[in-house]
């Protein structure tokens, strides 16, 4: 068995250029069924879009032989549950799905419990492969984040500022990042609460301030930095440039040029997001784009956000 882990994907229609540009940073893998197979290991709630992740303990073709694989791990353990995960091309009807969760259960030593487990199994079926193992979930903790006491009405969205830090760190707690023109916050919030070492900068006063205050609410410790891009001399491993593209917030294409080039100076990967083409203000500041794609707002608008990912080499 070469992988540790499957990750189990949910995204809506409208996000899914989206999603697959962040899985291709996080696992270089592409992602079929909605899910996918990795030794790469992601906390689930660290994305708006894995639901789940299965620890595989033991994986068989025959379903008797995966239950004799379990025995012989001699798992002990009080207030468990089991869970059966029906994947594509599983046609095991409920009846005997409930007949192979017992199996299970009768294989592990312990009392379950199936309201409130101290751990959660899972059982699933997927090309012939049987997979038994540790449940992981998306708790949503981060959906906290909705009760911040300083928001704008052009804020980003939760979900688009937890994707573009793992866009940015390639799901690397190492890196350091900054976002600039951070604003209230946001980005540095789910980057935060995923555990990423991250600074924020903005040239507002006011707006550093609210930042400051989003941050301390949760408890997050995160340096929010008042100044120029242009002035900030540290470097980091990635930055993530919201850019200004609104009535509250407007920026001439001079303004993006100084903001995207005095960011190159400070680190080799940005991850650029905008309302309208900025593609050739990129090509102007001497980076590449190596990933890019645009996400429409739900529902029926036709606003549309692009995300250029960048390299300066």
């Amino acid at each position: 068995m070469n992988n540790k882990y499957i990750y189990f994907f949910n995204y809506d229609d409208h996000e899914r250029d989206f999603f697959e540009m962040e899985a291709r940073n996080i696992f270089s893998q592409e992602v079929e069924h909605k899910l996918l197979f990795s030794n790469i290991n992601i906390d689930p709630s660290c994305s708006a879009f894995i639901r789940k992740r299965l620890d595989i303990i033991v994986a068989a073709e025959e379903h008797s032989c995966l239950i004799n694989k379990i025995k012989n791990k001699k798992i002990y353990i009080e207030g468990f549950k089991v869970e059966y995960l029906v994947l594509d091309g599983d046609t095991t009807e409920y009846k005997q799905r409930l007949e192979k969760l017992k199996d299970i259960g009768y294989s592990i030593e312990g009392i379950p419990n199936y309201y409130t487990p101290t751990r959660t199994y899972a059982l699933c079926y997927f090309k012939g492969i049987w997979y038994f193992g540790t449940l992981i979930k998306n708790n949503i903790d981060w959906h906290k984040h909705k009760h911040k006491p300083c928001s704008y009405s052009n804020s980003l969205d939760m979900n688009i500022a937890k994707t573009l830090v793992n866009i940015a760190a390639q799901g690397n707690k190492e890196n350091r990042l900054i976002d600039v023109c951070c604003g209230v916050g946001t980005i540095m919030l789910e980057a935060c609460f995923a555990g990423y070492n991250i600074e924020g900068c903005d040239i507002n006063a006011k707006i550093c301030n609210d930042a400051r205050e989003n941050l301390a609410h949760f408890n997050y410790d995160a340096n929010v930095i008042c100044s120029d891009i242009k002035d900030i001399s540290k470097n980091y491993d990635a930055a993530i440039i919201d850019l200004p593209y609104n009535l509250f917030s407007y920026a001439s294409d001079d303004d993006i040029l100084n903001i995207i080039q005095s960011t190159a100076r400070i680190t080799d990967r940005l991850v650029i997001v905008s309302g309208s083409d900025m593609s050739s203000l990129i090509s102007m500041s001497g980076l590449k784009i190596i990933d890019h794609c645009s996400l429409k707002k739900r529902g029926n608008t036709s606003f549309t956000r692009k995300i250029w990912l960048c390299d300066k080499h």
